[in-house]
């Protein structure tokens, strides 16, 4: 594993720039394949916004044009472990009814967060909600959810990069990584 350092913190790097690319363009034709009817994709704001930019990007070249909304919902504020409460901080705009939404989100860990949008979206009349995550971090589910696409298994560790912060730290970097030491 390599790693880099950066205002003090050392950071290894678990999934690189070239891993995350590649599986970009798979998860965009898993996603074609199942032939969405008026797809709306919705990430969910903040840590996704890297991992929805390319991926929407790669689906338009698997042939689909997607229309895109953003909704913003918080259960970690600045902790690093979800208080088990989910706020809306932004809903989506666009009216649901009828369409296959595709939920997008950083990373599936207690899975509460992901399950309280699919459940609203799910009752605003949508035909069929999935979900796609960059990283699923089993063994923390506590709610009853699936991601329907995933990127990449990630081990227990707390991420960052490729949108992913710590304490709004580190979401620019190109790969996703985990910090090794916290010293200064």
């Amino acid at each position: 594993m390599s790693e880099i350092s950066i205002d003090g913190h050392r950071i290894g790097v678990l999934f690189s720039e070239a891993d995350i690319a590649a599986r970009m363009q798979a998860i965009a034709r898993e996603i074609a394949a199942t032939q969405p009817h008026r797809l709306l994709v919705v990430p969910v704001l903040k840590g996704s916004f890297i991992f929805a930019a390319d991926l929407i990007r790669a689906m338009h070249l698997a042939g689909l044009s997607p229309e895109v909304d953003f909704m913003m919902l918080a259960s970690y504020r600045s902790a690093t472990k979800s208080s088990g409460q989910v706020d809306v901080l932004r809903d989506i705009e666009a009216d649901v009814k009828g369409r296959d939404v595709l939920l997008v989100d950083d990373i599936l860990e207690s899975g509460r967060t992901l399950a309280f949008a699919k459940d609203l979206i799910s009752a605003r009349g949508a035909r069929k909600v999935q979900t796609a995550v960059l990283l699923n971090k089993p063994g923390h589910l506590a709610a009853n959810l699936k991601a329907d696409f995933e990127g990449f298994t990630c081990p227990d560790k707390f991420v960052v990069g490729y949108g992913m912060d710590m304490a709004h730290q580190f979401r620019e970097l190109p790969f996703v990584g985990h910090v090794l030491n916290a010293g200064k």
